[in-house]
């Protein structure tokens, strides 16, 4: 189980541009779409807490789902794997940076990748919404969030117990006054 999820994260540390978004959504892809081993609301809980914690988004998300698959070990599995080729490939620029610095085709193949990266991330983002969104007023709640940050620059970390009251709060009247139960 280890070789695979070290496989399995070494793949997605390859052939990865554009930052955690576009692991979370191969991510997505892999263990929501195909194998079926997380749902959307499983893999936007781990995001949400690996976003959230100091570090990198997507080294806390590796080591999240793999100790949940695997245990500690797992997660340090996944770790490696998702950090191998880009550290040898930073290994290498770093030695040619002047070499690279300003190579014509090495920068038009970077601005290609990079606008490739664009519809990627967009449809992870959208898969996440869809999941996030499971009754209306969670939808209010994601615009006063986006309008305290951008119109009046509060602190995520404010944002983040904001929305987790306001979340414990739709939960308790969905469950009690009209008996549904949104988290499932």
């Amino acid at each position: 189980m280890l070789a695979k999820l070290y496989w399995q994260f070494l793949k997605f540390g390859s052939f990865t541009f554009g930052g955690g978004w576009s692991i979370v959504a191969q991510m997505k892809e892999l263990y929501v779409n195909q194998e079926k081993s997380l749902t959307d609301e499983e893999l936007l809980d781990i995001t949400s807490i690996g976003r959230s914690l100091p570090g990198t988004m997507i080294g806390n998300i590796a080591m999240f789902y793999g100790h949940r698959i695997a245990g500690f070990w797992g997660g340090v599995a996944c770790v490696f794997g998702m950090i191998t080729v880009p550290m040898i490939i930073l290994l290498l620029i770093t030695s040619f940076y002047t070499a690279f610095q300003s190579n014509l085709w090495v920068a038009s193949a970077m601005r290609g990748v990079r606008t490739a990266v664009a519809p990627v991330i967009l449809s992870a983002l959208l898969g996440m919404i869809k999941s996030a969104f499971k009754v209306p007023p969670c939808f209010a709640v994601a615009a006063v969030m986006f309008a305290l940050y951008f119109g009046f620059r509060v602190s995520c970390v404010w944002l983040v117990v904001i929305g987790a009251f306001l979340g414990l709060a739709i939960c308790e009247y969905y469950e009690r006054v009209k008996n549904i139960n949104v988290v499932a």
